[in-house]
């Protein structure tokens, strides 16, 4: 029997060496690559004494994902409307017309050596793309109610398509923007490329209040209620339709501990020609930061309820 098992095992090695079964052999091992290839990535469930996972490789490789969630917003908003996208123009057109009737003419608010239009009308285009991105993401865990509790996958993606959604109309009301700077012949200069730091700085603010507020709403409903309240009240407290050089010493540093504000003068201050104030601007990226990074935490650290609570 030993004799038969060897001399069998000594053919089988003679056949593997064979061109024949060297090629038998790479397919199988091309059929297993293969089969591994297409096989679902394996999820590690960890337990709550693990600690706060941040999941940031899941971020990446649901990517595709926050593509199709923010053009199903751009559609579903847009959906069944009159005026469709002209709804982006129209918001901040009309706060700038009212504002520039009651604070300039009737008030006599000035904005220094930039057209009170152009003034009122730039805060107001960040300011609008703000505040609609923070409101929009605070219901947008709760009406995708049903997707929660189905499938897996990162929920930030949810108010992060909510906010991604917004740039399409700040894009569109851009274009009066423009209209303005033209008309009026202001020449922004040099510091017209620092435009895209202090958007990406309000995408990021935005961002990082939407995750906040949307992972907070899924507990207290009444949030939801409360928040246009708050962003009346932070528009405000910005210097969005008021230079912040009307508001007295004692209080400006006080402002710019809001990080609206260094976002808001840096880009006006980038469209007109201005100079940017240094100290603000790293003070309310800093702060931006900050705030983007705690929320995120919060918001991985109540993201397991999320399916239970909503």
């Amino acid at each position: 029997m030993d004799t038969k098992a060897g001399e069998s095992s000594g053919a089988l090695g003679r056949a593997d060496a064979s061109p024949a079964g060297a090629h038998a052999a790479a397919g199988r091992r091309q059929s297993a690559a293969a089969r591994a290839a297409h096989e679902p990535p394996v999820t590690v469930i960890l337990s709550e004494e693990s600690g706060v996972q941040l999941g940031l490789p899941d971020l990446w490789r649901y990517r595709e994902l926050l593509y199709f969630l923010t053009w199903r917003d751009i559609k579903v908003r847009y959906k069944q409307t009159a005026l469709g996208a002209a709804w982006a123009v129209i918001q901040p057109l009309a706060q700038m017309l009212l504002f520039t009737l009651v604070f300039h003419r009737f008030a006599g608010l000035g904005s220094g050596d930039v057209p009170y239009p152009l003034f009122a009308y730039s805060g107001l285009l960040v300011w609008t793309f703000f505040a609609n991105a923070v409101l929009n993401s605070t219901h947008s865990l709760v009406t995708n109610t049903n997707l929660i509790t189905k499938v897996y996958f990162p929920r930030a993606f949810i108010p992060a398509a909510a906010v991604a959604a917004g740039l399409v109309d700040l894009g569109i009301a851009s274009v009066i923007l423009a209209g303005l700077v033209v008309y009026y012949n202001v020449a922004p200069g040099w510091g017209a490329a620092l435009l895209p730091l202090f958007l990406a700085l309000a995408v990021l603010l935005s961002l990082a209040v939407g995750m906040l507020v949307s992972a907070t709403t899924v507990k207290y409903r009444d949030l939801r209620h409360a928040l246009p309240f708050v962003m009346q009240f932070w528009m405000f407290a910005t210097p969005v339709i008021y230079p912040s050089t009307v508001v007295p010493d004692g209080w400006r540093q006080v402002l710019a501990l809001n990080p609206a504000t260094g976002i808001l003068e840096g880009f006006r201050a980038s469209l007109t020609g201005g100079a940017v104030d240094r100290a603000l601007t790293i003070t309310a990226a800093a702060e931006t930061v900050l705030l983007l990074a705690f929320s995120f935490y919060v918001f991985r650290r109540n993201e397991e309820t999320f399916a239970d609570v909503i």
